[in-house]
């Protein structure tokens, strides 16, 4: 096999009103881990240049199964966490707080509060 698992599909829907196939794990060791381009998550848009719009689960699966030994997969990457089987975004972030919506309201209030210190000690 091609290494890797698909999850989704008009009849199986992973995400909500996305009737898309993606990547729900890719299996250690195999064709799609010792590549290491595919990521779980990815959404995959065509197998060798087969549109995987509309298609039912089991017919994406028979599409991978026949590809040949040679694939060409076009893939989407995630952009977002989603809920599901898919554990973690792969991309080293965390996700939580970006650093500049912490670092420019504190830097504010440490410029409000040196001026105002400043202000003060001109008044004594």
């Amino acid at each position: 096999g091609l290494g890797f698992n698909i999850v989704g599909g008009t009849d199986q829907q992973y995400v909500s009103n996305d009737s898309s196939i993606y990547v729900s794990r890719i299996k250690k060791d195999g064709a799609a881990y010792l590549d290491g381009r595919l990521q779980e998550g990815d959404k995959i848009l065509a197998v060798n240049g087969r549109d995987l719009k509309d298609l039912r689960h089991k017919d994406a699966v028979e599409l991978f199964r026949n590809a040949g030994c040679d694939v060409s997969l076009k893939i989407q990457r995630r952009l977002q966490p989603q809920n599901g089987p898919v554990g973690h975004r792969g991309d080293g972030e965390s996700g939580g707080l970006p650093l500049a919506a912490i670092l420019v309201p504190g830097l504010a209030l440490a410029a409000a509060a040196v001026w105002i210190l400043l202000r003060y000690r001109q008044r004594m």
